[in-house]
């Protein structure tokens, strides 16, 4: 009898283990709507980077870290992490000729950036305009483009992600600085209408202001050139001589201010806490009327409910969970702005960490565009880093499962915040609500005035942010680090990281 009581106990004991209630299982619907309905508000105005609504949305975060019992780490000022941004506006008024023929601006082509200019000059064309030692390539290798208008093709060679090509503009405008040119023109070959690109990159942008002005190289003139009848892209690569005129008067720089918010949580093990779990979201979204896009008269606000108000409620969930109980290993949550407008904030961070990158042993990201599955979560790195089981084990008890690495074409790691820190070496993943595939049901809203907090499944996203905040726990509490997989991509900066080698 003894024995069979002892069973018993013992059994009753390991299912009471193996059911332990955490907090974020007490993660409701309301708590998440509450969230998410204020990011998402008319009264923030889209969140744009260096708004009046992004430092809303900044002190908004900030003020829960802050009630959840986080420290507002050295460098950090009252939870913020200040980001020396400029605004950039194209030239008001410019004008290109190219062997005679007259180009229209906006329609024809867009100089982007580029002083007041007044050039008469010589053009060369010179491939892609790409230099990578590693690769053993040089478009410019024995070209004399000094003084001269260098036409290219976009991106580096063999690049069809719209988004390689996009990041590529500041390291191509650099390396034909490098070689004394005075102008640098890309032809515009992307997968989407001449239009929206023009429209997208005609108005202001925003880019983290130089620390060393004698280094920067705004003097060049920087523009893309449309596909045109009088002027088509095989008579410029084949051109033996062009002659170019390009004018330009208006361009504005101006200073802007914006800030990633930042938390620290101390871990509970004694030999663990010197580790850190890196927990991210962008808080920032497009804005307003043509900052955003197609807009109506009766609505002009970009919300950005799904992207990424959701991720913002998730990543302040699992703060405040983890906070009334603390994992092993210590916790940095970073709500990283910029991210629209080109990874800024988290790029931003990852140069400047207040926590040294080899201190920190994972990234977990959480991004998305919107779902059309509640019965499930995407991964994006999904079997990259050694984290699956706790993956799994993460979002087990909300009965959803995971759709690893959806829409592959998109490549869609490689376009969160959470490349920023892979890059680096960080093994790093982006945790996204369900979804397969870009169907209608995530175009409808995906970066539209349409994206609006009423407009959400809130007894999904409550689960969807139970199973972010859990799977983060079980990361935080697994005796292995996280380590890139053999082969992958990012494997050989993370031992450099490290000092693995």
């Amino acid at each position: 009898m003894r024995a069979w009581i002892a069973l018993w106990w013992m059994g009753c004991c390991a299912i009471t283990l193996t059911a332990q209630h955490y907090p974020e299982f007490d993660i409701t619907p309301s708590d998440v709507r509450t969230q998410i309905e204020f990011l998402a508000s008319d009264d923030l105005m889209g969140r744009r980077t260096g708004s009046v609504g992004n430092d809303m949305a900044a002190a908004y975060i900030a003020a829960h870290l802050r009630a959840y019992g986080y420290t507002s780490p050295e460098g950090a000022v009252d939870f913020r992490q200040p980001i020396p941004f400029e605004a950039v506006r194209p030239p008001v008024q410019s004008s290109m000729v190219v062997n005679k023929k007259v180009l229209q601006p906006m329609t024809d082509f867009i100089i982007l950036a580029g002083e007041a200019a007044n050039i008469r000059a010589q053009g060369v064309f010179a491939g892609h305009g790409w230099v990578d030692a590693e690769t053993n390539h040089n478009d410019y290798e024995g070209l004399d483009v000094k003084g001269k208008v260098v036409f290219v093709l976009p991106g580096p060679p063999g690049a069809k992600d719209p988004n390689k090509i996009v990041g590529a503009m500041k390291r191509k405008r650099q390396l034909a600085a490098e070689q004394g040119a005075v102008a640098l023109i890309e032809l515009y070959q992307l997968p989407f209408p001449w239009a929206m690109f023009a429209n997208y990159f005609g108005g202001e942008s925003l880019r983290v202001a130089k620390e060393d002005a004698s280094n920067d190289d705004t003097s060049l003139v920087y523009a893309w050139l449309n596909k045109t009848e009088a002027l088509p892209f095989a008579d410029i690569q084949s051109a033996g001589k062009m002659k170019v005129s390009i004018q330009s008067a208006g361009f504005q720089r101006t200073a802007v201010q914006s800030q990633n918010v930042i938390g620290v949580l101390e871990g509970s093990d004694p030999d663990l806490k010197d580790e850190y779990l890196l927990v991210t979201a962008h808080f920032d979204h497009v804005g307003t009327g043509q900052q955003g896009g197609s807009f109506t008269p009766a609505d002009s606000i970009f919300n950005g409910a799904r992207d990424n108000a959701i991720g913002v409620a998730a990543l302040l969930q699992t703060a405040r969970a983890l906070a009334a109980q603390r994992p092993a290993r210590s916790i940095i949550i970073l709500a990283v702005t910029g991210e629209e407008l080109g990874l800024l904030g988290s790029e931003y961070y990852a140069e400047h960490p207040l926590i040294p990158l080899e201190k920190v042993v994972f990234n977990f990201n959480t991004d998305g565009a919107g779902y059309n599955d509640t019965t499930a979560v995407s991964i994006m790195g999904w079997g990259r880093t050694g984290t699956n089981e706790s993956l799994e084990a993460g979002v087990a008890p909300f009965g959803l499962r995971i759709i690893a690495d959806p829409a592959p074409e998109q490549g869609l790691f490689d376009r969160s915040d959470n490349v920023s820190f892979a890059v680096r070496g960080v093994p790093a993943l982006s945790f996204s609500p369900g979804f397969a595939e870009f169907d209608n049901d995530i175009l409808q809203h995906y970066h539209q005035v349409s994206d609006e907090a009423h407009s959400l499944d809130y007894h999904y996203l409550a689960r969807y942010c139970k199973a972010f905040a859990h799977a983060c726990r079980q990361i935080a509490n697994h005796p292995q680090k996280p380590v890139w997989v053999s082969g992958d991509k990012y494997e050989a900066a993370g031992k450099k990281l490290y000092s693995l080698d």
